[in-house]
């Protein structure tokens, strides 16, 4: 069994580290894995990717290229929008070329395939979902307009109001792709983006699985807390509440702002806040805790102790698939919580892992971080987080629910 992933990067980005974790495991299950990047940042030889300069450079400015038409809707909002229309990425040819028995398609925008490039694609497609892109009329989150189930059109993300604009041109063009192949399977990471996919205008007719990201549970595992907390030279005395995510302080959709007004409410003598992920704005925040900013970490074995050291993470994101933070975070022992939304609860126990607030009321996140923080049973909380990770989410358990798939779709 020859298994292609593709993927714009390698390890740059939550998608990216998903999909690059799925590759290791496959290889490690004994399954002939490659992975097809845009842009390659790790020296794995079973990662193509670029081979000059030349073509490094191009890769990055496809992304800013394939932007250009969304910049006619000066009314837009932040959300990215992906049009993927730009040609001669060449990326077709290559997976063809390279003739895998199943095509595994994870995060393709930012220039890397453009629509119509899927329709080519000889073997079998497998793809799974990040976000909602694949099933929109380019938004990778939907800002809960639920038009990706009327073929999209007046697109709130681009602050349009017309029917045809670009997010219903986008999603007639990916109609006509899809319908061209003859054998594709999508996998919604978490139970709540296959619903939505299931309800999409898009895939109504195409089958849709239920298959989580897997996660190596002996890199992601307990470390000793005080000793992690002296490696960031973090207090032993305070309860740290841990925050972190691409684009943290600059993304609406994930909840800096909720986390700040939650914040409010809580203790600020015993309690301190790390923010990893971003820098420290320029714009001071009005926290009234102590914070603490690190900036992106690169490696697994720091986030593993970054983990550890915190006593509670927080995910205020207003939509979520399946999020890496989380399962991260939960398989180091450290319960988490964050709203009742989108697949939180795929991980999220309520008081069980950690705590499920109430969609986007500020005051139920802050009940949820102070009630963990102050938990009398905290530490069987912190077992039961580390247990749902090892029965559910193990590169162990999950590689042999994908090879089954492959199986089944190189089957027929």
């Amino acid at each position: 069994m020859n298994i292609l992933i593709v993927n714009t990067s390698d390890n740059e980005g939550g998608a990216a580290r998903a999909a690059y974790r799925l590759h290791k495991a496959l290889l490690a299950a004994g399954v002939e894995s490659q992975m097809l990047v845009q842009s390659k940042f790790s020296d794995d030889i079973a990662v193509i990717g670029p081979h000059t300069k030349v073509q490094q450079a191009l890769g990055r400015l496809r992304s800013i290229l394939d932007s250009i038409p969304v910049r006619c809707y000066p009314k837009r909002t932040r959300t990215l929008f992906s049009p993927s229309w730009l040609p001669f990425a060449g990326m077709v040819e290559k997976i063809n070329a390279l003739n895998p028995d199943v095509v595994h398609l994870h995060w393709i925008a930012g220039g890397m395939l453009r629509i119509e490039d899927l329709a080519k694609i000889s073997a079998p497609i497998v793809w799974s979902l990040h976000d909602m892109w694949a099933f929109t009329g380019g938004c990778h989150y939907d800002e809960e307009c639920g038009r990706f189930k009327t073929r999209c059109g007046m697109c709130p993300v681009l602050g349009s109001n017309k029917a045809l604009d670009l997010s219903r041109k986008l999603v007639l063009l990916k109609q006509a792709s899809f319908s061209k192949h003859p054998n594709l399977t999508i996998i919604g990471l978490s139970q709540w983006l296959a619903s939505q996919a299931k309800a999409s205008w898009l895939f109504r007719q195409t089958p849709v699985v239920n298959l989580p990201n897997p996660i190596d549970t002996t890199l992601f595992s307990p470390f000793d807390k005080r000793q992690a907390r002296r490696l960031f030279n973090f207090p032993l005395g305070k309860k740290l509440v841990l925050f972190g995510a691409m684009g943290a302080t600059t993304d609406p959709r994930k909840g800096f702002k909720e986390l700040e007004q939650a914040l409010a409410q809580l203790d600020s003598d015993n309690i301190e806040l790390i923010v990893f992920g971003s820098s420290q704005p320029k714009a001071p925040q009005c926290f009234k805790q102590k914070t603490h900013y690190l900036g992106q970490l690169h490696d697994d074995l720091s986030l593993r102790v970054l983990y550890s050291a915190a006593d509670v993470m927080v995910v205020p994101s207003l939509q979520e698939n399946l999020s890496n933070a989380i399962m991260e975070s939960l398989a180091c022992g450290t319960p988490v919580v964050g709203f009742g939304v989108g697949g939180n609860s795929d991980l999220i126990e309520h008081e069980q892992t950690g705590f499920l607030a109430k969609p986007f009321q500020v005051s139920d996140l802050a009940f949820g971080l102070d009630w963990v923080l102050n938990a009398p049973n905290y530490n069987d909380l912190c077992q039961n987080a580390r247990d749902k990770v090892l029965s559910e989410f193990d590169s162990k358990v999950v590689v042999e629910k994908y090879v089954a798939l492959y199986d089944k779709v190189i089957k027929g």
